[in-house]
């Protein structure tokens, strides 16, 4: 049984965003900043993750974790992000605390 999710991933670094009635929170490591997808962009995710999918659900959220099998099956320096706003961000890891971490790579790919 195949669950419908609120993202698709294309290629071996790229997560699409598809549903506005969940939002995305993207999680890299444990020891990464974790980030928000929503229907306008990206934000810093701060609060706690949900314990269940149910948890995430009733929060309309849905927890994305990179290194999953399912997702890409490792963690990824790079990643890019295509949000509802029309834009793709690419999010750089080895980047972390500086304005380079998230910025905007196209402003319109559709």
């Amino acid at each position: 049984m195949s669950q419908e999710r609120a993202f698709l991933k294309s290629g071996r670094n790229t997560i699409i965003h598809k549903d506005k009635k969940l939002d995305l929170v993207i999680v890299n490591s444990e020891i990464h900043p974790r980030i928000k997808v929503t229907q306008n962009g990206l934000e810093p995710f701060k609060e706690e993750l949900p314990k269940n999918r149910r948890d995430a659900k009733e929060r309309y959220l849905e927890v994305v974790y990179v290194g999953s099998a399912d997702v890409f099956g490792e963690e990824k320096r790079l990643l890019f992000i295509q949000a509802l706003d029309g834009r793709e961000y690419k999010v750089d890891y080895s980047k972390i605390g500086t304005k380079l971490f998230v910025r905007i790579h196209q402003d319109s790919y559709l």
